[in-house]
């Protein structure tokens, strides 16, 4: 799948919450993008401490079905260059970037069942794979395990929860770290759900975007539960791109 240069159009933002936007671009030319759920694309956006512009990649939120537009998500982060830039735009802007991009996308895992763990927006490219999974009439069980900071930080709840409604066979629990007084749901970091609930990972592949912190717990929890295919894409620490892990 080659690398191409897109144009293309913001026509929606939301912010989700106080720090986290979604932005909606409808593609202008070429008109239509193919890509792998799971994928991201690239930006070229200013960077204050060099003379020349800086490449940072976003996942894909959007299912690869909807080919004329995509949809990115991303945190506000002090000082990033790229979503200073992202926040910057405006619904009618028109922008650029480069794509599709990356080896983190969902495989042919035959009949395994499937878990995906995320924390903050690393859950932008497993919305993507959920999407396309439930698309394409995918039966087999599927959990999401999500962690989140409080109840500030909540989003897409809705989306999940009907999600699972539509289809028994998918599951997923949002865990807050630091809950304020009322939440009622899990607490604590994604591993201890891991811990708890993953008796074994024998039949299982498993889907990791987070921070490096977590990726490195749960791949070592996961492989002393049993050998499974994991596949894992990392977000830096601290700033707004991420890396192939």
């Amino acid at each position: 799948m080659a690398i191409q240069l897109y144009r293309a159009r913001v026509d929606r933002i939301r912010n989700l919450t106080h720090d986290v936007r979604e932005i909606g671009f409808q593609l202008i030319d070429p008109p239509e993008i193919l890509f792998k759920a799971g994928q991201f694309v690239s930006f070229e956006v200013p960077h204050p401490k060099f003379n020349k512009p800086v490449t940072r990649p976003y996942s894909i939120a959007s299912p690869p079905s909807q080919r004329d537009r995509i949809t990115l998500l991303l945190n506000l982060v002090t000082g990033g260059p790229g979503s200073t830039h992202l926040f910057s735009l405006k619904e009618g802007d028109d922008t650029q970037f480069k794509g599709p991009g990356g080896s983190f996308y969902l495989k042919d895992e035959g009949q395994r069942d499937l878990l995906f763990v995320a924390t903050g927006t690393g859950i932008a490219p497993l919305r993507s794979m959920l999407d396309h999974l439930f698309d394409r009439g995918f039966s087999r069980n599927t959990t999401l395990y999500w962690g989140l900071r409080s109840q500030r930080d909540l989003y897409y709840q809705d989306v999940f929860e009907a999600l699972a409604k539509r289809h028994p066979c998918f599951r997923f629990v949002t865990t807050l770290s630091q809950p304020e007084p009322g939440w009622t749901g899990a607490t604590g970091r994604v591993t201890k759900l891991i811990e708890e609930q993953v008796p074994s990972a024998t039949n299982l592949a498993v889907y990791l975007c987070g921070h490096s912190g977590m990726i490195s717990e749960v791949s070592a929890l996961i492989g002393k539960k049993g050998l499974c295919p994991i596949h894992k894409e990392k977000w830096y620490d601290g700033a707004d791109e991420l890396a192939q892990a």
